[in-house]
């Protein structure tokens, strides 16, 4: 099978999930209706834009036995759910002013920027320099941490953040270096890599 329909599986479940949670701890406040809000229709909205412009990366083979460590590795992403749903605490209103905020942008950045990548090289392959990545070579990335952030906020507790900081350190940044290598292919990349941040955006470069 390939490796999307693992990640489609944990993505597209999410919605389920937390509902599950919240009926499970008989806990239908605030909180966990934002929760669900946030992170299921980001699950949703995933298995859009897998249909319209998929991730190349994900196409690769993989065994079941590999498919179901995916999936459950991705299970990391639901603490804060679980947090959520488990816990009378409510977060203060400038903590879920910050997480809608954040997941607003984080949405933009990841999903335009993918589309952005998808299309450029549907018609030509070589180095992307404009768009969402003339200031940052991992604009995804950087929407992504922000989607997830944003739900960490919402559970309000420190352990919500172990499971993007699991992934930023084991997946996130081993990918960004990757790309960066494969990159410095091109003659171009040179001068890009001095006018662009490897993470976060560069304002202040020509």
């Amino acid at each position: 099978m390939k490796l999307r329909h693992a990640i489609n599986a944990h993505k597209g479940s999410t919605f389920g999930v937390v509902l599950l949670l919240m009926w499970y701890f008989d806990n239908f406040s605030i909180g966990p209706w934002i929760y669900l809000a946030l992170h299921g229709s980001y699950g949703l909205l995933w298995l859009l834009k897998d249909r319209v412009y998929p991730d190349r990366q994900w196409e690769k083979m993989v065994s079941l036995p590999y498919a179901i460590l995916v999936f459950f590795s991705l299970g990391l992403y639901w603490i804060p759910a679980y947090l959520v749903a488990s816990s009378s605490l409510l977060p203060p209103p400038w903590a879920i002013s910050l997480a809608i905020a954040m997941n607003a942008m984080g949405l933009v950045l990841h999903f335009a920027s993918d589309a952005q990548k998808h299309y450029t090289l549907l018609y030509r392959e070589g180095l992307i320099t404009d768009g969402f990545f003339a200031r940052s070579r991992n604009t995804n990335y950087l929407g992504e941490a922000m989607i997830y952030i944003s739900f960490a906020l919402v559970a309000y507790q420190p352990l919500a953040i172990i499971g993007i900081a699991a992934f930023f350190v084991g997946v996130f940044i081993p990918n960004m270096i990757r790309k960066d290598r494969s990159l410095a292919r091109y003659p171009q990349f040179s001068d890009y890599k001095k006018k662009s941040g490897f993470f976060f955006p560069s304002l202040f470069r020509d």
